[in-house]
């Protein structure tokens, strides 16, 4: 977190949203109910059923409104999205462990989660049976008539996921490691590991919840829940646009994130590579998950003085101790009037930073209420990074931060899984069908 380049943020985020002005679900289900949705969409496309029915007409006028308050984001494309794309204000985490015994069965829920996710990023209902009063609708209906609020969704398998089920353990990428045990650890069952990782975040925390809701739904008889997490930043609207937001310790969270526009330097750190085999993988990433547990009522009774220097950064400013910037470069070498280092040996910001560990964070605060035991808030970090190697940089860093991180006296990791990210999908096509099919 510590090379100093700052990210796009929310206010950026239309540069990756499409030109079209999407139209809702509450649109769709009227649609549907005039003439089946399935019947419409199929005979003449989104942009013919908004002009059969008059509102094309008036999108000029209407199009810089709806623009302002539609954010969608293309679920099709080279990568998937939710990697490197701008963090949404709320996270919706599920891990799924998956209950048949065929990989087609495998491959047939990818097709119908693929199928569903383009239409959940483009703000519409999933499914075809949603007007009959006879039957459960496809779609669960709790977003209807919300806008896309850019919704992304990411998805990653696991370690587990190559086991002897499916016949699939021949192709489990080399660089798919399972992450040793790092001091410290305190890893509870209820939240770790999973066969499959599906991320959804939005700028809606009801449109990502619906998400995961209709996810699950589609998998039912495949595949279940074996847990969830839901996570929050500052919203765009609470803070100033473009600042880096903070965690839940007050401090800015993800200031030395790797510039995420810089294409080149997002092959070199982000996605996996032809020449990383296997060839399903070029184009995807490694996610690294983990709970991280913060003990915010002995953070809360530390000093200002303490807590910065177990950052080894000013609380207000976010500035490497000593300076005035947030984005000024760590003074790694200074020394102050006492002959010790400005930035302590074992500051979080010091360890965190390398030139050859360089991950890209995209963490997200939660709060899971009351911890009953300990009476204390169950509250902290859903820690989430993307690599393209998780041997060469997550697990080195993580494994220097365990042992020496002054912030390890607040923080207890509870919850770890890592998956591998598929490549995006072209449309027409289904996420893994590369791994499935190839």
């Amino acid at each position: 977190m510590e090379d100093n380049k700052k990210q796009p943020q929310p206010a950026d985020m239309h540069k990756e949203r499409e030109g079209g002005t999407p139209f809702s679900r509450r649109e769709v289900l009227k649609m549907a109910g005039v003439g089946g949705l399935g019947l419409l969409l199929g005979s003449v496309g989104a942009g013919g059923v908004l002009a059969g029915t008059g509102k094309l007409g008036s999108r000029s006028d209407t199009a810089s409104a709806d623009a302002a308050r539609s954010g969608r984001l293309p679920f099709y494309g080279t990568h998937q999205a939710g990697i490197v794309t701008p963090p949404q204000n709320f996270l919706c985490f599920a891990a799924f462990d998956l209950t048949v015994t065929r990989g087609e069965e495998v491959s047939q829920l990818f097709k119908a989660w693929t199928e569903a996710s383009a239409k959940l990023c483009a703000g519409e209902t999933v499914g075809t049976q949603n007007s009959q009063t006879g039957l459960p609708p496809d779609d669960t209906g709790e977003a209807v008539g919300l806008n896309p609020s850019n919704t992304s969704i990411t998805f990653g398998i696991s370690p587990s996921f190559f086991d002897e089920r499916f016949g699939f353990g021949p192709k489990r990428p080399a660089g798919l490691v399972d992450l040793p045990r790092f001091p410290g650890d305190n890893l509870r069952s209820e939240w770790c590991g999973g066969d499959i990782g599906v991320q959804v975040c939005a700028d809606d925390l009801q449109v990502a919840f619906h998400a995961i809701r209709n996810l699950t739904r589609i998998a039912r008889g495949k595949a279940v829940l074996r847990w969830t997490q839901e996570g929050f930043q500052r919203t765009a609207a609470a803070g100033a646009p473009g600042e880096t937001p903070r965690n839940l310790m007050g401090f800015k969270d993800g200031t030395g994130n790797p510039d995420v526009t810089d294409e080149k330097l997002m092959s070199d750190l982000i996605w996996t590579q032809a020449s990383d085999g296997p060839a399903w993988m070029a184009n995807g990433s490694y996610m690294a998950v983990r709970r991280i547990r913060l003990r915010l009522e002995v953070w809360d009774r530390s000093t200002l003085g303490d807590q910065e220097a177990t950052f080894g950064r000013h609380r207000d400013s976010g500035a490497p101790l000593g300076l005035k910037n947030e984005f000024d470069p760590l003074p790694l070498d200074a020394k102050g009037a006492d002959g010790k280092a400005v930035i302590p040996m074992t500051a979080h910001a010091r360890l965190a930073h390398s030139e050859t560990e360089r991950i890209l964070r995209r963490s997200y605060s939660y709060s899971s209420g009351l911890d009953r035991q300990t009476g204390q808030l169950d509250a902290g970090l859903f820690f989430v990074s993307y690599q393209r190697s998780l041997e060469k940089q997550f697990i080195p860093l993580q494994m220097r931060l365990a042992k020496q991180d002054k912030l390890n006296e607040y923080i207890t990791h509870v919850g770890s899984a890592v998956f591998a990210c598929f490549p995006g999908a072209k449309e027409g096509r289904y996420i893994g069908q590369e791994l499935f099919e190839g």
